[in-house]
């Protein structure tokens, strides 16, 4: 077989007698190629266009403006959302190429975020870094993250698609509704799971559903097929958040790219805390509230914290949730013809709620 260029893994290669086979199907069958690993492969040359088009528009005659962009854009994210809005778009594959721009302008609004919840939270860490506000400061991480909204609604407004307009605009209106409510509870005792699905499905999952949204939209998909889509990343990103949340439990800080236990630190009301809290005893109950919230919380303070949460199993049970999301977020792609993408999309569901395991 000739080999097919590794930028263009979408192509069809050759055999030595003339036939063809996918490219994708071969890297499906890879045993060494996570489903990640496979959409980045499947996605590549859209890819390399999407971070081209990133790294032209981070730039600005304002020199502390692309240092601390792209400080942050460069730091190793796996860029999922916007090589999500491609393969959607891939998967319909009869678009106009303004996939492109909107997988750019998910990438920003969600740095954008980042830069801002890092202020938040008074985050020290992000992607295994010193947050962008711990070497140029919270005034120009805001400002910064400003800048890149702006950038991302320009980008969406130069496509003319005025219906792909409206979905990321309402995606970005209600992430920042996402990000108050949560800090409204934050270290609220009485924080209740619909109170925090809430939260996730704001300021995390929104944003999956839209970049899948409007992925398909570019694609060519009809009414049926983006909805599918929509749906398909609305449950994703719930799930890929709850997984994220027992991971801050039970992860490693290297992997995390922060360090364990940050959201007790910073008394986020996650799904385990709340469970915790609704079960324990009131000797288990004032440990817990004597963490949350409390910024200089040492590992052994964090790790009694784990333990209550293991005695009522409130990190499984999350996880549990998070697998229910996984199937929900498979079903929604079953209106869809079956097809190679398709599957890797499945795929890449099973992946990144096994990262819990």
């Amino acid at each position: 077989m000739r080999p097919c260029s590794r930028l263009n893994h979408i192509c069809q290669a050759a055999n030595e007698d003339g036939t063809t086979v996918s490219v994708l199907t071969q890297i499906k069958q890879a045993p060494e190629a996570n489903p990640i690993e496979r959409l980045l492969s499947a996605t590549e040359a859209d890819m390399a266009k999407v971070n081209a088009l990133i790294l032209s528009r981070a730039d600005s005659h304002v020199e502390m403006v692309p240092e601390l962009a792209r400080y942050l854009i460069e730091s190793g994210g796996k860029r999922l959302r916007p090589m999500l809005t491609v393969a959607a778009a891939q998967l319909f594959g009869k678009g106009s190429g303004s996939a492109i721009n909107f997988a750019a302008a998910v990438e920003f609004m969600h740095n954008a975020t980042l830069l801002h919840d890092d202020v938040v939270d008074e985050s020290d860490m992000r992607r295994g870094k010193p947050a962008a506000r711990m070497v140029w400061g919270n005034k120009a991480s805001i400002l910064v993250g400003d800048f890149l909204l702006g950038q991302a609604f320009m980008m969406m407004v130069e496509t003319g698609d005025i219906g792909a307009l409206g979905v990321l605009s309402a995606a970005s209106a209600v992430m920042a509704e996402g990000e108050v409510f949560q800090l409204a509870k934050t270290g609220d005792l009485a924080t209740t799971p619909e109170d925090y699905a809430e939260v996730i499905r704001a300021k995390t999952a929104v944003l999956f559903e839209a970049a899948c949204e409007v992925g398909a939209m570019s694609g060519g998909a009809d009414e049926a097929g983006r909805q599918a889509l929509a749906r398909y990343g609305l449950e994703l990103g719930n799930a890929f958040q709850l997984v994220d949340d027992v991971l801050d439990y039970g992860g490693e800080s290297g992997a995390l790219g922060k360090n364990t236990g940050d959201d007790l630190r910073e008394g986020k009301m996650t799904l385990p805390v709340i469970l915790a809290l609704g079960e324990s005893n009131a000797q288990e109950r004032e440990i817990i509230a004597g963490s949350l919230g409390d910024a200089n919380a040492t590992a052994e303070q964090v790790a009694a914290v784990v333990a209550i949460m293991e005695r009522y199993q409130t990190l499984a049970r999350t996880t549990d949730q998070a697998h229910g999301h996984a199937r929900a977020a498979k079903a929604a792609l079953d209106v869809l013809p079956p097809s190679e993408m398709r599957t890797l999309l499945g795929d890449v569901v099973e992946f990144s709620v096994a990262r819990a395991s």
